[in-house]
């Protein structure tokens, strides 16, 4: 079964609203383990405007499940990230002008610092995940430097369907499925993320060689209606739903 990974991002953004002590994203983590993630994702950015550092010290003393933080190739961030005790690292672009993360990390054009850092993180104990478009060069590169995961970027697949484009939605699943079929052959593992909910998770449980989904935003305002346990669950059932029926395709095929 794919693996749920759950981001706290927005609740710290929610907090930083008000520049006060609630929402904790680390209460918030730990209801949601409580509720069935298998892992928590945050990402501390260069800027801070969510997740700040204390956060990162509180989430991996708090958490029982695997922490996953994202972070740019950034050299303080790189140093905090060495430190952090993650279990996984998850190396994504960063631009201090975007909303969110708008797109793959160009691993062909940062080959030379990722050949430098991830044997570091390798020698920390870090597994490390690169965030990347299903592009063939970006995923060649990836499995050069030594990343053991690809995570797809997923966002364009979502946003075709937010613009109810239905060939841009078949054009973008399929560049996603071609994209995991070629990175577990250049022998990388596979996750995905971004711009995911539960209207929209079932085509991405269905991709082949996934196992873990990054979910973040969608999660935390259904739990403005849900409550934590109710959105995680919410999410964790949709995953399930849309697992077993591929398993039921397969079976009749």
């Amino acid at each position: 079964m794919v693996r749920l990974h759950v981001n706290v991002d927005h609740v710290a953004t929610v907090r930083e609203a008000r520049r006060i002590d609630i929402p904790d994203p680390v209460e918030w983590a730990i209801l949601a383990e409580q509720a069935g993630a298998q892992g928590i994702t945050c990402h501390l950015r260069k800027d801070r405007r969510h997740i700040q550092d204390g956060d990162l010290t509180r989430l991996r003393q708090g958490i029982t499940t695997l922490l996953n933080l994202e972070c740019s190739l950034d050299g303080e961030m790189i140093g905090i990230a060495l430190a952090s005790g993650a279990e996984e690292v998850c190396i994504v672009p960063e631009n201090r002008a975007e909303v969110t993360t708008e797109g793959g990390l160009n691993a062909a054009r940062e080959r030379q610092r990722l050949e430098e850092c991830v044997p570091r993180f390798h020698a920390a104990g870090i597994q490390v995940s690169l965030f990347l478009d299903p592009d063939a060069e970006q995923l060649a590169v990836a499995a050069a430097v030594g990343a053991e995961f690809v995570e797809l970027h997923t966002g364009a697949y979502a946003n075709a369907l937010i613009a109810e484009d239905n060939d841009a939605v078949a054009r973008e699943l399929k560049r996603l499925r071609q994209g995991a079929v070629l990175a577990h052959g250049l022998g990388l593992r596979v996750n995905a993320g971004h711009g995911l909910n539960v209207e929209n998770v079932a085509p991405i449980v269905h991709l082949p060689h996934l196992e873990e989904l990054n979910i973040g935003h969608a999660i935390v305002a259904r739990a403005v209606f849900l409550g934590v346990e109710g959105a995680v669950q919410e999410m964790l059932h949709g995953i399930q739903v849309a697992a077993e029926s591929e398993m039921e395709k397969e079976r009749t095929r």
